[in-house]
């Protein structure tokens, strides 16, 4: 159905494709829905160009593959809640997504994917990487994924957002998930820790879990997982969250890099 609909230029073996034509601030019947979807499980991560819409058409799109999340750290939009501002520019003294991470792992039900727009970009720089969990996973030894594949993590974020918002009195989200879970579209084993919100592997000591998880958050950072994204005005990503992770790279202060994003609700990793 894809490539009937839409034209699908992978841009690596493992993760990341381009596509073209839709336009996406259009309202979009379910055959083209199912196509995007369909891609999305394929390539992990895709990517659209030229592409111009409002918020009202930005929650239309992500409501297409599921309820919109709500972002338990960062306010959104105030006319439009379920919208965060991805914004950095001069008066910038950190940016959001500079690690390795999966987004809002630490809810319960972490989010299904997340939906980037971006229509303000610097000259050069400031390209996000994906990596694929499919193919981290994958790359590990039988005797390593085996050891792995009933082992427990924490994923907390009050670490970091104390630190960001020290003057907030706010507890936030904090939950266990499996190290490896099983797609529940795909039915693929993936890896599900990273460098930022995974704190600790149940049933290890403290050494052995630190040891683990600096394994693992070396392991996934591999080039031969990943795809990076040279963004341009107008640009789209659509990443499923559920087997990738990201890192924003902050290479181009003081210039401006601005757009929005939607995030899809998930399911209970299993």
């Amino acid at each position: 159905m894809s490539d009937a609909l839409l034209e699908i230029r992978p841009m690596t073996r493992q993760i990341g494709a381009e596509i073209f034509g839709v336009d996406l601030s259009q309202p979009l019947d379910q055959a083209m829905v199912a196509a995007i979807h369909d891609a999305l499980m394929v390539h992990q991560v895709i990517f659209f160009r030229d592409q111009h819409f409002t918020h009202a058409e930005h929650k239309r799109l992500g409501r297409y593959f599921g309820e919109l999340a709500l972002h338990s750290g960062v306010a959104g939009l105030p006319d439009h809640p379920e919208i965060v501002a991805i914004h950095a520019d001069a008066n910038s003294t950190y940016i959001a997504g500079d690690n390795w991470h999966s987004d809002l792992s630490e809810y319960d039900e972490p989010p299904m994917g997340s939906i980037l727009y971006m229509h303000t970009l610097p000259d050069s720089g400031g390209d996000t990487l994906f990596s694929s969990m499919y193919a981290a996973y994958d790359a590990l030894s039988p005797a390593m994924r085996a050891f792995l594949d009933p082992l427990t993590a924490v994923h907390d974020s009050n670490h970091i957002y104390r630190e960001l918002f020290p003057d907030v009195q706010k507890t936030y989200p904090c939950n266990t998930h499996p190290v490896v879970r099983t797609h529940p579209v795909t039915k693929r084993k993936c890896l599900f820790v990273s460098e930022s919100k995974t704190t600790r592997i149940n049933g290890l000591s403290k050494a052995e879990s630190s040891a683990v998880l600096r394994f693992l958050a070396d392991h996934v950072k591999d080039p031969n997982f990943q795809v990076r994204f040279r963004w341009q005005p107008h640009s789209v990503a659509f990443w499923d969250n559920r087997c990738t992770q990201h890192f924003a790279v902050w290479d181009y202060f003081p210039d401006t890099r601005s757009g929005t994003r939607v995030t899809i609700k998930g399911d209970r990793p299993y």
